[in-house]
Protein backbone atom coordinates (compact mmCIF):
# COMPACT_ATOMS: atom_id res chain seq x y z
CA UNK A 1 0.00 0.00 0.00
CA UNK A 2 2.35 2.12 0.64
CA UNK A 3 4.25 1.92 -2.46
CA UNK A 4 1.20 2.83 -4.36
CA UNK A 5 1.06 6.00 -2.48
CA UNK A 6 4.64 6.75 -3.48
CA UNK A 7 3.70 6.66 -7.32
CA UNK A 8 0.07 8.65 -6.95
CA UNK A 9 1.41 11.10 -5.00
CA UNK A 10 1.66 14.17 -7.76
CA UNK A 11 4.38 17.57 -7.31
CA UNK A 12 2.68 20.30 -7.95
CA UNK A 13 3.46 23.97 -8.03
CA UNK A 14 2.54 27.49 -8.19
CA UNK A 15 4.72 30.67 -8.89
CA UNK A 16 3.37 34.15 -7.79
CA UNK A 17 5.80 37.17 -8.89
CA UNK A 18 5.55 40.15 -6.75
CA UNK A 19 7.10 43.41 -8.32
CA UNK A 20 9.85 42.11 -10.70
CA UNK A 21 10.56 39.30 -9.11
CA UNK A 22 13.00 37.40 -7.06
CA UNK A 23 16.76 39.70 -7.53
CA UNK A 24 19.67 38.39 -5.57
CA UNK A 25 18.09 34.30 -5.02
CA UNK A 26 18.13 34.35 -1.68
CA UNK A 27 15.52 31.94 -0.58
CA UNK A 28 13.64 30.55 2.89
CA UNK A 29 11.51 27.93 2.62
CA UNK A 30 8.72 26.92 5.18
CA UNK A 31 6.73 23.95 5.46
CA UNK A 32 2.71 24.21 5.97
CA UNK A 33 0.64 21.55 7.68
CA UNK A 34 -2.69 20.51 6.47
CA UNK A 35 -5.46 18.21 8.06
CA UNK A 36 -8.00 16.79 6.62
CA UNK A 37 -6.03 15.96 3.19
CA UNK A 38 -5.39 19.65 2.76
CA UNK A 39 -8.87 21.11 3.41
CA UNK A 40 -7.89 23.36 6.92
CA UNK A 41 -4.65 24.56 7.55
CA UNK A 42 -2.66 23.88 10.45
CA UNK A 43 -0.29 26.71 10.79
CA UNK A 44 0.15 30.18 8.90
CA UNK A 45 2.95 31.26 7.01
CA UNK A 46 3.23 34.53 6.66
CA UNK A 47 5.38 35.10 2.97
CA UNK A 48 5.10 38.69 3.65
CA UNK A 49 6.73 38.16 7.22
CA UNK A 50 9.10 35.84 5.33
CA UNK A 51 10.16 38.81 2.32
CA UNK A 52 10.94 41.90 4.82
CA UNK A 53 11.11 45.12 3.44
CA UNK A 54 11.77 43.94 -0.18
CA UNK A 55 9.03 44.76 -2.85
CA UNK A 56 10.83 42.41 -5.78
CA UNK A 57 10.23 38.67 -4.58
CA UNK A 58 8.85 35.26 -5.70
CA UNK A 59 6.68 33.45 -3.70
CA UNK A 60 6.41 29.28 -4.94
CA UNK A 61 4.05 27.04 -2.92
CA UNK A 62 4.85 23.36 -4.02
CA UNK A 63 4.39 19.75 -3.04
CA UNK A 64 7.97 18.55 -3.29
CA UNK A 65 9.42 14.77 -2.98
CA UNK A 66 10.02 14.95 0.85
CA UNK A 67 6.53 16.22 1.44
CA UNK A 68 5.51 13.41 -0.16
CA UNK A 69 7.66 11.41 1.81
CA UNK A 70 6.39 12.64 5.09
CA UNK A 71 2.44 12.47 3.63
CA UNK A 72 3.12 8.76 3.45
CA UNK A 73 2.75 8.32 7.26
CA UNK A 74 1.34 11.46 8.53
CA UNK A 75 -1.84 10.80 6.10
CA UNK A 76 -2.50 8.13 8.17
CA UNK A 77 -4.37 10.69 10.78
CA UNK A 78 -5.22 13.12 8.04
CA UNK A 79 -2.33 15.32 8.30
CA UNK A 80 -0.49 16.27 5.06
CA UNK A 81 2.42 19.16 4.43
CA UNK A 82 3.54 21.49 1.62
CA UNK A 83 6.55 23.71 1.32
CA UNK A 84 6.12 27.77 0.77
CA UNK A 85 9.68 29.04 -0.52
CA UNK A 86 9.97 32.97 -0.46
CA UNK A 87 13.10 34.23 -2.80
CA UNK A 88 14.09 37.50 -2.48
Amino acid sequence: MIAAVAFVIGCQTHTHIVGDGAQDWTSRTERQWYILWGLVPLNDVDTSEIAGDVTDYEIKTETTFLDGVISIFTSIVTVNTGSVSVTK
